[in-house]
């Protein structure tokens, strides 16, 4: 066995360093009411040692409306956290967005 050197160092920007901007995230959920699936949403959080400020949860008939409002974390990180979690097979939609804008409007991503 060898060190292998190499010529160009790893200059990737670390998008979950702590010295980057922290916001505050909204997340609007809609999903299936299922047994587990409140569970397997703040799961994320948690993974990522993170306790919510805020959670809502709201049952219509087969349907669960979640509202999370998580502080502290980069924008980048809670856009991640929000791709994970409309990935989760029971959800349907996923809206999330920065305290400082209008709302859900201003980013937005499509339910598959």
């Amino acid at each position: 066995m060898h060190v292998v050197e190499t010529t160009h160092p790893d200059t990737r920007v670390d998008a979950w360093a702590v010295t980057n901007a922290h916001c505050q995230a909204h997340y609007q959920i809609v999903a299936e009411a299922e047994p587990d699936v409140l569970c397997r949403v703040l799961n994320y959080f948690a993974l990522q040692f993170l306790t919510p400020r805020q959670v809502s949860v709201t049952r219509q008939d087969d349907i669960l409306s979640i509202e999370i409002v998580m502080d502290g974390l980069s924008w980048h990180r809670a856009q991640v956290i929000g791709e994970k979690i409309r990935n989760l097979i029971s959800v349907c939609t996923l809206d999330v967005w920065p305290a400082d804008s209008v709302g859900p409007q201003a980013v937005s991503a499509a339910a598959r």
